[in-house]
């Protein structure tokens, strides 16, 4: 019975999508009246919720390609081809005209609305008994975060927007600023976290929840925002970093109510390990993280968010034409910058290369760097050919265990914790702690010893037995094979104390080396997540922190001069000015 009428969500969620491709902004809310459906009567039982609830997530896939373009070709790890049209090469210049439809947040604010409308019935519904209490709060929760994640999406790129909670008849009236106040970024990211913390059900749906089923081949687990990642990325942004670590510490604890008897989903999900059933300290086959089926465990392990598109409904893989020179456009590709982060690492076998740079994130095909981690349910990993040029099914991929690794870093090491960031850095908890010489006992060691957020336990014994559920972490850069990034500790350290293993820093450098750790991170998040979608972000955050608009001006420039672009001066001098970091907020 669920699998059936979730099935039936489904379709109307390509039904809705469809629509929304098919007809402008204005037709779809001017209807003739008399042509005209009663919605209130779609709202009549728990599955037309989910299908309210599905019918949002849909529509939020029209919003993969602009969140693409403006996340990753506005900042230095994305450039564009030869073929791409003149607004991309105004995103990628920062130099954007009025009418650039990579500039114009209409399609946000149309899944905006389409949140708030539902969230308005489904209240209705709760108040007339059509659905539980819980079951309104777990909707309500998810919706919540979906708008708070577009409104966040929408702050970063244009700065200052309005903030609408209530159903409106017309899109268009977003724009009339007197009945909506605008809010900046600043003062947004605290009107989401306040929205964020005061949420009922901050959990995924429950294994029980009828939103939660195996429809056509998705899972549809994966499709939902994960709130707790939501609220810590807030949380970092505002540099609340305990409160932030606190959020994705419980991301970290996802499947810890399962306990150790749920075997490779309590030791292996979020973790950061090899993706295999034992204990062994291996690399991991990193790439297939990308390119696995969806239903797989160690993909399932890995993946904390992802949305799928499927070639039988709307709207299409826009990733296609976006990043293949075989049956799309080929109108992005890998900046010569990101190309040269990965060549300039080494392997532990001396081998000049990252593993994750050629081949995994990026593949020459044709003689030509195509973005390969959204193509490889489209193109052959191997040849680079396509298995089937009409049918471009794709994921898209929007939070992972390494992203949570490595903002959870951030936070950890600005509350001091800094050798917790460097574990998940270089080669996790286990071999971090493992030299201790004060420890009179095994398990004295291989663990934090921390008050949550930070009690990480990664300790193996057999006697008496224990294993620590962090014990298969491995550190990002250990589980591919890349020599670790090591510390300059005569730098910062005071060394006269050779007794401790944790040496104290030396007087009036922790400014300094809280930038330097940070340092390492960002770039650690370049070499990992590049072309996921989060290097704006992450670049937008650290400049705003330093109050150092050079941190990200700097690096837009790098880009655009090995790519020989004239207006890399002239980007850069406008990026100096943290004002030119925002789209002028315009649709047409």
């Amino acid at each position: 019975m669920k699998r059936n009428t979730l099935k039936t969500s489904l379709q109307i969620v390509a039904l809705a999508v469809g629509l929304t491709g098919a007809v402008s902004c204005k037709e779809a809310f001017d209807l003739d009246p008399q042509n005209a459906i009663d919605y209130t009567n779609n709202y009549q039982n728990i599955y037309d919720a989910d299908a309210a609830v599905t019918g949002v997530y849909g529509q939020f896939l029209t919003v993969a390609r602009q969140y693409e373009v403006l996340n990753e070709l506005r900042a230095d790890l994305m450039s564009i081809t030869s073929n791409a049209d003149v607004y991309l090469r105004e995103i990628n210049s920062h130099n954007v005209s009025e009418g650039n439809p990579y500039a114009n947040p209409k399609d946000f604010y149309s899944v905006i609305l389409n949140c708030n409308d539902v969230l308005k019935n489904l209240k209705i519904m709760q108040e007339n008994s059509k659905i539980t209490k819980t079951e309104y709060d777990h909707r309500y929760s998810d919706l919540v975060a979906v708008r708070s994640w577009l409104y966040f999406q929408l702050g970063l790129h244009f700065g200052e927007v309005p903030y609408i909670t209530e159903p409106v008849e017309n899109i268009d009236e977003v724009k009339n600023i007197a009945k909506h106040p605008r809010l900046k970024l600043e003062s947004l990211v605290s009107k989401l976290i306040e929205e964020m913390e005061a949420l009922p059900y901050k959990d995924p749906y429950p294994a029980s929840s009828s939103m939660v089923a195996q429809i056509d081949g998705y899972p549809t687990k994966m499709l939902f925002v994960n709130k707790n990642a939501l609220l810590g990325d807030l949380h970092l942004f505002r540099n609340d970093y305990h409160q932030a670590a606190i959020a994705y510490k419980n991301v970290l604890e996802t499947t810890t109510p399962l306990g150790a008897g749920a075997g490779y989903v309590y030791y292996n999900t979020y973790i950061g390990t090899s993706g295999t059933d034992n204990d062994a300290v291996t690399a991991s086959a990193w790439q297939t993280f990308m390119s696995r089926s969806q239903n797989d465990r160690e993909y399932q392990a890995e993946w904390v968010w992802t949305m799928f598109f499927d070639k039988n409904f709307k709207p299409q893989n826009p990733f296609v034409e976006l990043f293949s020179n075989t049956g799309g456009k080929y109108l992005l590709k890998p900046s010569e910058l990101a190309i040269e982060k990965w060549q300039a690492q080494t392997q532990t076998n001396d081998a000049p290369y990252d593993y994750r740079g050629e081949n995994n994130s990026y593949k020459v095909i044709n003689g030509q760097p195509v973005v390969m981690k959204f193509l490889y349910n489209y193109l052959n990993a191997n040849t680079g050919v396509p298995t089937n040029l009409l049918e471009k099914n794709g994921k898209w991929l929007l939070y992972r265990a390494s992203l949570l690794h490595l903002r959870y870093s951030e936070a950890a090491n600005r509350e001091g914790h800094d050798k917790i960031a460097y574990a998940f850095i270089n080669n996790g908890i286990k071999a971090t702690y493992n030299k201790n010489p004060n420890a009179t006992a095994a398990d004295e060691k291989q663990a934090t010893f921390l008050d949550f957020p930070y009690d990480l336990d990664a300790r193996k014994l057999d006697a008496p037995f224990h294993r620590g559920k962090y014990h298969r972490n491995l550190g990002l850069r250990n589980r591919v094979n890349v020599k670790l990034s090591l510390i300059d500790s005569a730098a910062y350290f005071d060394m006269s104390e050779p007794a401790r293993f944790d040496k104290p820093l030396k007087e009036g450098v922790e400014p300094e080396f809280r930038n330097y750790m940070e340092d390492k991170i960002i770039e650690e998040a370049a070499l990992e997540l590049a072309f996921e979608g989060n290097r704006w972000q992450d670049l937008v955050r650290i400049a705003l922190r330093r109050n150092d608009p050079s941190y990200l001006a700097d690096r837009v420039y790098q880009k655009l001069v090995k790519e020989g672009d004239p207006a890399a001066e002239e980007a850069r001098q406008k990026l100096m000015n943290k004002q030119n970091w925002f789209l002028p907020f315009k649709w047409e």
